[in-house]
């Protein structure tokens, strides 16, 4: 599975990469990358239909334990995804943009 740190996935993000976050509805509402799409590790299988095609993607959650669990079905059904290491908790801390409440 490929990575990558919260640092160079700011940056990334910043040039117009797609972020997904696969945290809840709850955590999300607490805080959130500004351009992420929501799509909660529970509803994945039902709904990675939804992410878009042919475009790398960098998956992220509160620690990265689940981001890399989502990254591993959406390698094998296809997509290419990169797990942001630390998720969340670290993006705040690294700096990257959020929207808090």
């Amino acid at each position: 599975m490929s990575e990558i740190s919260v640092s160079d996935a700011i940056v990334r993000v910043a040039a117009g990469a797609v972020l997904i976050d696969v945290r809840e509805q709850d955590e999300w509402e607490a805080v959130h990358a500004p351009t992420a799409q929501l799509l909660p590790l529970s509803t994945l299988t039902e709904r990675f239909g939804e992410l878009p095609a042919g475009v790398p993607l960098l998956v992220v959650c509160h620690s990265g334990m689940r981001s890399a669990r989502a990254c591993d079905f959406l390698a094998e059904n296809g997509y290419e995804v990169t797990n942001v290491i630390g998720g969340m908790s670290a993006w705040a801390v690294a700096g990257g943009p959020v929207v808090q409440g």
